[in-house]
């Protein structure tokens, strides 16, 4: 199974049981060009494997896998939605870990850090494998991609 397919399974399964949302892909992209009102959660991976997991979240979207998350009413983007975000990150770093490392000791998680702006651009050095992966969860589509080094 390649990193593509165990990263759509995993993001599924996260939002399907800790997001109560059930989720789709809709694409699989080889670039996402510059993002705009989005947040960006993500978390570095050291040892065997070097690189970045990154879910890329637009405003609307986010509030609303926020506002599931959490079971608040949530219509602004607030420190709840950047924590939700980097939580999500973190689970899906976490999985990916598991994913790649023999015996989960040999790749290291950094702390989950967000972005968020108007208009930014997220890449990473060209000597990187690049997965990206569109989700519609049916209030709108999410990135999550991930950069490995080669």
């Amino acid at each position: 199974m390649q990193i593509q397919d165990k990263m759509i399974e995993s993001t599924k399964e996260i939002f399907s049981s800790m997001v109560m949302m059930e989720i789709t892909v809709k694409g699989i992209l080889t670039d996402h060009g510059l993002l705009h009102n989005s947040i960006t959660g993500m978390i570095g991976l050291a040892g065997t494997h070097k690189g970045v997991l990154a879910v890329h979240i637009p405003y609307a979207v986010a509030m609303a896998i926020t506002s599931n998350f959490l079971m608040l009413d949530i219509n602004e983007i607030t420190e709840d939605v950047h924590d939700a975000v980097g939580e999500i990150a973190n689970m899906l770093g976490g999985n990916m870990k598991s994913i790649l490392s023999e015996n989960s000791r040999d790749i290291d998680l950094s702390i989950p850090s967000t972005i968020t702006g108007a208009q930014y651009n997220f890449q990473s050095d060209e000597n990187v494998e690049k997965v990206i992966v569109e989700f519609d969860t049916g209030s709108g589509t999410f990135l999550v991609e991930i950069n490995l080094e080669k």
